[in-house]
């Protein structure tokens, strides 16, 4: 048997490395250390406990509100835009 996933719109954002105001005010207390200059890489509170994001890596807020990073050539396969609602 073959299943499809279900549609469901999410939150994202994309870490440029030079947005850490805008990951900090998007991941909240998720946010559990950082790595010393030059800003490359953080760690965010997951499910599954602390996982690294990396420049580049989306940050994601699930369907109940959970965090992780995902790769953004994942991101781009697995994800559209959606309209806003």
């Amino acid at each position: 048997m073959k299943y499809r996933k279900k549609p469901v719109v999410i939150e994202a954002v994309q870490w440029t490395g030079h947005n850490i105001s805008e990951i900090v005010c998007f991941v909240g207390d998720a946010l559990i250390s950082t790595e010393i200059k030059p800003m490359k890489q953080f760690h965010v509170g997951t499910l599954e406990g602390p996982h690294s994001a990396s420049v580049g890596d989306f940050i994601i807020r699930g369907v109940k509100g959970e965090l992780y990073p995902c790769k953004p050539d994942i991101f781009e396969r697995t994800y559209e835009a959606a309209e806003d609602e």
